[in-house]
């Protein structure tokens, strides 16, 4: 006789996947139990460029109303010289579908209040400021110890905590993110009039100079050079590396570089990799988003392959009559989504390092392109 339907899932990590899983499992009837490290559920960050097949899912949980509302569409990405002369304007892939838009900005803390306020009316049981100590499987559950002392049982086990994820260590996974040798310099600032799309410029001081709108009064402004020691970088000192670095820029910069005064706005993160090859789940213990893989975000997929993970699985999850066979169900997450997410890792890496070593006959275009197209058919 077969194990009943699995009723109870614990979700750990309340970003952008843990939070769309989340919204939809519970809309499949399974009890749902979130943890979130951080007792702010991490409602901070700069901007963030979605892509069409991220608006896709995001649809897909409920909220692509909210996100409209709440940011900016774009159909089109200005390529420009460092002195801002705009020498090319392309228009973008809907890799969501033609009723979607290409490239979507918006300031990241509010897409992350959206989906926590879609969390809670899902009727989850939400824990801030709490993390998994240990998790102690057997044949049929795991338990977990929390850090505020108690423990609790469940079928399934879904780590949504991140780059750094500490569960990916604790089931025995040792693949860690690797630095490519690139960071960036990100802020949010209020949008110079005339700023109506996306728009990058390569060469000058950076490799990349750009910014996109994220709403009708704000862009998402960011630089991107090689890495450097942190440790040497006063975070005190951001707002003025910023500016320096942003001075040779022309166009809108100035007016952006004027607005970068307060070194708290500003975020400085090295660009890193990290694919977890073999298999993303151990026993009754599955990783996804940026705990089972990261990417740069040269071509801007980061979030959407963490959201096209969360869509993924509980659609399998749902689907599923009979959980007594989770690791099948598992592995074959895993083998629908290995494939295009190692495409997107792998083209992400190669554009930055292209730039890395100075190529310059490479043939970003027709990457970015061949990708998108791919990314156009849904996971």
């Amino acid at each position: 006789m077969n194990d009943p339907i699995p009723r109870t899932v614990l979700v750990i990590g309340g970003g952008a996947s843990g939070n769309a899983v989340t919204v939809l499992l519970r809309r499949a009837g399974i009890a749902v139990e979130l943890i979130e490290a951080k007792p702010d559920w991490n409602v901070l960050g700069s901007g963030i460029t979605l892509q069409g097949n991220a608006l896709r899912v995001l649809r897909e949980v409920g909220v692509w109303d909210e996100v409209r509302e709440s940011g900016y569409a774009v159909d089109a990405v200005g390529m420009a010289a460092p002195d801002g002369t705009v020498f090319h304007v392309q228009q973008d892939h809907h890799t969501g579908g033609d009723d979607l838009p290409s490239i979507f900005g918006m300031q990241r803390p509010r897409l992350q209040e959206i989906l926590c306020e879609a969390v809670v009316e899902s009727g989850a049981t939400v824990r801030l400021g709490t993390t998994a100590e240990e998790l102690i499987q057997d044949a049929s559950s795991v338990t977990a110890r929390f850090s505020d002392g108690t423990e609790g049982r469940y079928d399934l086990v879904i780590a949504a905590d991140g780059v750094g994820s500490r569960t990916r260590a604790m089931i025995g996974i040792s693949d860690k993110p690797e630095p490519t040798g690139m960071a960036i310099w990100r802020v949010p600032v209020p949008r110079p009039e005339g700023v109506e799309r996306m728009q990058l410029s390569y060469g000058g001081p950076c490799y990349i100079a750009g910014y996109c709108p994220t709403s009708k009064n704000t862009i998402y402004a960011y630089l991107v050079e090689a890495n450097r020691d942190r440790a040497s970088i006063d975070p005190a000192t951001y707002a003025d590396e910023m500016r320096r670095l942003a001075a040779p820029y022309g166009g809108a910069w100035p007016e952006i570089a004027a607005s970068i005064t307060d070194p708290a706005q500003v975020n400085y993160t090295w660009f890193e990799r990290l694919l977890v090859d073999g298999s993303w789940h151990r026993d009754r213990v599955v990783l996804i988003g940026d705990a089972a893989h990261v990417c740069p975000p040269t071509l801007a997929q980061g979030a959407a392959m963490s959201l096209e993970d969360a869509s993924v699985l509980a659609e399998m999850l749902s689907e599923e009559q009979d959980w007594s066979s989770l690791d099948a169900l598992l592995t074959g997450f895993y083998e629908r989504r290995i494939g295009r997410v190692r495409m997107v890792v792998e083209a992400s890496v190669q554009l930055g390092q292209w730039q890395l070593d100075g190529v310059r006959d490479a043939d970003a275009p027709g990457l970015m392109g061949r990708t998108m197209s791919v990314l156009k058919e849904t996971p």
